[in-house]
């Protein structure tokens, strides 16, 4: 199955502690208030705000945290600034990586991400070297137990959604990024929450690898991603069934 997906959802079960819990809250937060500093701190005037709201109503960030920001966004609060990056580069196999990042300190996160490509078998590559093989998607994924496979599909194309897939993991949604809130909207309402939502990177291609190349690439990508200035990290690998239970096992 394709990296996209599969990666999300082994972040989903581990995601479950409550470490990782507010680690993903925090980053959730921290693109909104990116994204109200931008242009307009109201998402009716907003539509990157509005998108990011939507992602983060999703994973279930608490209300009052998002009404926080906005007000300080409103206030004129502008006591961190934050930059965004992207970092490209390859992992084990020579599968893709993009590495999005936020931080009040460029020199830090470069290091940092630079540190963690070379402990984990993966080298840094230069701009433009691999973001022409991903796209970018809104991505929604529930349990299968939410709906079965044809009243998913239906709902998710009525929605407003481009495609929804069905596998033993559950359904993945995927939108245009400036439907994404619509799309989640909707689901949300006939659903209830999902168990993963946001704005992502889809590999046009993946990369087939073996058992050693995953083990390898997954620490690299947890390592990336358990990094605070690292928002969202995506790599065009696929692997077999077979492959992914025994690495979730």
């Amino acid at each position: 199955m394709a990296g996209h997906s599969k990666w999300a959802n082994i972040q989903h079960r581990k995601g479950a502690q409550d470490a990782k819990r507010a680690k993903r809250f925090a980053k959730l937060v921290r693109e909104v208030i990116v994204a109200a500093r931008q242009g307009m701190p109201d998402p009716e005037h907003n539509a990157r705000l509005r998108t990011a709201i939507a992602a983060a109503k999703a994973q279930s960030v608490p209300k009052e945290n998002i009404e926080r920001v906005l007000k300080k966004a409103q206030g004129g609060d502008d006591s961190v600034s934050y930059d965004e990056l992207r970092y490209e580069g390859f992992g084990p196999g020579g599968v893709a990586l993009l590495v999005d990042a936020m931080t009040d300190n460029r020199n830090r996160t470069a290091a940092e991400v630079r540190s963690i490509f070379n402990k984990h078998g993966g080298a840094l590559g230069e701009t433009g070297s691999v973001n022409y093989m991903f796209e970018r998607i809104g991505s929604i994924h529930y349990a299968s137990a939410a709906a079965d496979a044809d009243e998913m599909f239906e709902a998710a194309l009525e929605a407003g959604a481009s495609d929804c897939e069905f596998d033993d993991d559950g359904h993945e949604i995927s939108c245009a990024p400036d439907d994404f809130g619509d799309v989640s909207e909707a689901l949300g309402e006939r659903f209830g929450a999902p168990e993963n939502a946001g704005l992502g990177w889809k590999p046009q291609t993946a990369i087939p690898i073996d058992e050693h190349a995953a083990e390898t690439l997954f620490k690299l990508m947890e390592a990336l991603d358990d990094c605070d200035d690292v928002q969202n990290v995506s790599a065009n690998f696929e692997v077999s069934d077979e492959v992914m239970e025994k690495l979730s096992a």
